[in-house]
């Protein structure tokens, strides 16, 4: 009876906790994501007259809304540990980021451990399925530029053809540096069984962790963004010419994000967080892009052979919950994540006084003409 009376508790508490926080992430998008647009549409006239000033202060608070989606985990006891390269130092260079899927958590996860990488997030572009455009945050990523792809095969062509589009017409003007990707198409276990079916078939690795990346997004990125269009024109749209010359992009950053006991995290955890505490790893390793091809083929061995690796560390992980050691080293070393409190409680603090000061300018417009 005590047991019961216990676990009756321990949900009830769960419960409560989780509608405690649904309630304050669901008034914090309210404040935070309209105050957001409204004070970009005031800032419209400099867009015209300085566009590289409205897109540093557009991105300074892009940064702080996904500071705020970090906060949601960080607060759950959802911690990130980072292993492998020290990706800091490139961190203001342009980069296209490879990142295996296994969850919606995934892409909190990112946002969460490029927090403190510098210029990183404000100037960032994402890649993201075509869904998330109708999720509470995909305004803000539709404003911030970020592209929404739709996969299967009767829209590859077209998708890849408006991504190219895209990339020529705001990657350039808007100052962005990083480019992220999931190369995978989905998540591991909507596409395993049907990755594993084209690997026997092909004579291609059999892949348990990862599934095999597709080539069209990143050949299209590379082809658009490579050091080989260093004296290319810019795009068009709102595109301003750059005060200098920009180098195309310089690296390749190729991330494997790993769960505790093999147990992705989704957004509905980072949320509600109805599970207990946990870690999520993260491990870096750096490529200079001279490294990496861009005609089909090569690119698609090169490409495979990122993906067998990251089985390999994943393999790893899983068996001794540690990533191996880089070559040559006889130990891996770790670090913890960590965010500011005080910084968290600034931009929290921020959110909600700018949707204050709406409401009551919102309203006083009401007044004014109705």
């Amino acid at each position: 009876m005590a047991l019961m009376v216990e676990r009756a508790r321990r949900l009830g508490w769960i419960l409560l906790k989780a509608v405690l926080r649904f309630s304050f992430m669901a008034i914090n998008n309210l404040v935070a994501i309209p105050s957001y647009v409204l004070y970009l549409i005031v800032l419209q006239p400099l867009r015209l007259m300085d566009s590289r000033t409205f897109w540093h202060i557009e991105g300074v608070m892009f940064k702080w809304l996904l500071a705020m989606v970090s906060s949601w985990g960080w607060a759950a006891g959802y911690t990130v540990m980072e292993w492998g390269d020290d990706v800091r130092p490139i961190s203001e260079e342009a980069a296209v980021v490879i990142a295996n899927h296994q969850a919606t958590g995934d892409v909190c996860t990112l946002m969460m451990c490029l927090q403190d990488k510098g210029t990183v997030v404000r100037k960032m572009m994402w890649l993201m399925d075509h869904v998330f455009k109708y999720t509470n945050f995909g305004l803000v990523s539709l404003i911030h530029g970020d592209f929404f792809i739709r996969q299967g095969k009767a829209h590859r062509d077209k998708q890849l053809f408006l991504l190219k589009d895209h990339l020529d017409k705001y990657y350039h003007s808007r100052d962005r540096k990083w480019i992220v990707l999931f190369p995978e198409g989905g998540f591991l276990r909507k596409r395993r069984e049907t990755s594993q079916a084209f690997s026997k078939k092909y004579n291609l690795p059999f892949l348990k962790h990862v599934t095999l990346p597709r080539m069209g997004a990143t050949k299209v990125i590379l082809k658009s963004l490579g050091p080989q269009q260093e004296n290319g024109s810019l795009g068009a749209g709102d595109a301003t010419r750059s005060a200098s010359k920009s180098k195309g992009l310089q690296w390749v950053v190729d991330i494997t994000i790993a769960y505790t006991k093999a147990r992705p995290m989704d957004i509905q955890t980072w949320i509600l967080a109805y599970r207990p505490p946990a870690v999520t790893h993260v491990h870096y390793r750096i490529y200079p892009i001279k490294d990496v091809p861009v005609e089909t083929e090569p690119l698609t061995n090169w490409l495979y052979q990122r993906f067998v690796e990251k089985e390999e560390l994943l393999a790893h992980f899983y068996e001794t919950g540690a990533f191996p050691p880089p070559e040559g080293q006889k130990e891996a070393v770790s670090k913890e994540m960590t965010l500011d409190p005080v910084w968290l409680f600034l931009v929290q603090s921020f959110a909600f006084a700018s949707g204050y000061m709406w409401y009551n300018v919102l309203q006083y417009f009401y007044y004014v003409f109705f």
